[in-house]
């Protein structure tokens, strides 16, 4: 099994800029934690089979590829993975094209600044929006709703919060903390928080960038005390007909 990044390599990567610092990464990227597991990815898939299938599908911020294991699986004719870090992509190429199923492509690109229209029947992305500020995400979503065909469908996975006083809870926030005090020291900034992607917020945003919101829960990702699944899976549609402005977030519960 590859051995993961020593902790030199992690505080010269968190030094970094954020593109710099998943270059640096990526050679022992799929050995970290960072990596969406697999356990993430089959509940994902299997949700978005029952969906599709799908013709195209693009992953944002793709990283060394795993989401690419979940388009594979439920479109027809060919996926992509966008990242900004070449450093990653060049691990995501570095497997070989695959013998069967449909073609994979690789681009790099600024998530922010997506160079496609109407191009994808689904986009997926897995992990990567800790690496937005909150008032990127309209532009990141607007960019999402004019890569999609009318119909097409933006997924993704949401975690629950933890419990308030849970050592998850301050886990989280102590890291929040840590990444604005090396922020507000050094530069240049590194981007990457857990708490500034709340789903309440998240579906607003999406809602007013047109596209139409339900959840579905993961239910093979467990369940809180209370009865309330542990993770959501996102769907934003964008319309199949032309767009009259934002609408309410469906309930989708």
């Amino acid at each position: 099994m590859r051995a993961g990044p020593t902790l030199w390599e992690l505080a010269v990567q968190a030094l970094s800029s954020v593109e710099r610092g998943y270059d640096l990464l990526a050679p022992k990227f799929d050995a970290t934690p960072y990596r969406t597991p697999d356990r993430v990815l089959r509940p994902v898939a299997r949700a978005l089979a029952a969906l599709g299938p799908f013709g195209t599908g693009l992953d944002l911020c793709c990283g060394t590829g795993a989401g690419l294991t979940v388009l594979r699986r439920v479109c027809r004719d060919a996926v992509t993975g966008v990242d900004f870090s070449a450093g990653m992509l060049a691990q995501a190429a570095a497997s070989g094209p695959p013998r069967t199923g449909p073609r994979v492509h690789w681009v790099r690109a600024d998530a922010r600044a997506l160079p496609f229209v109407a191009a994808f029947d689904l986009v997926v992305s897995f992990g990567a929006f800790g690496h937005f500020l909150p008032r990127e995400r309209p532009g990141l979503f607007a960019g999402v709703h004019a890569a999609l065909r009318p119909g097409g469908l933006f997924a993704f996975p949401v975690a629950a919060p933890p419990r308030v006083g849970s050592a998850a809870y301050f886990a989280l926030w102590g890291f929040d903390l840590a990444m604005r005090v090396r922020n507000a020291l050094w530069r240049p900034p590194f981007v990457m928080y857990y708490r500034t992607f709340p789903l309440p917020a998240v579906r607003a945003e999406l809602a007013a960038a047109g596209f139409t919101v339900t959840t579905a829960a993961l239910p093979e990702l467990g369940r809180r005390p209370d009865g309330s699944p542990r993770c959501r899976l996102v769907l934003a549609r964008r319309p199949a007909t032309p767009d009259r402005g934002p609408g309410p977030a469906a309930d989708g519960r």
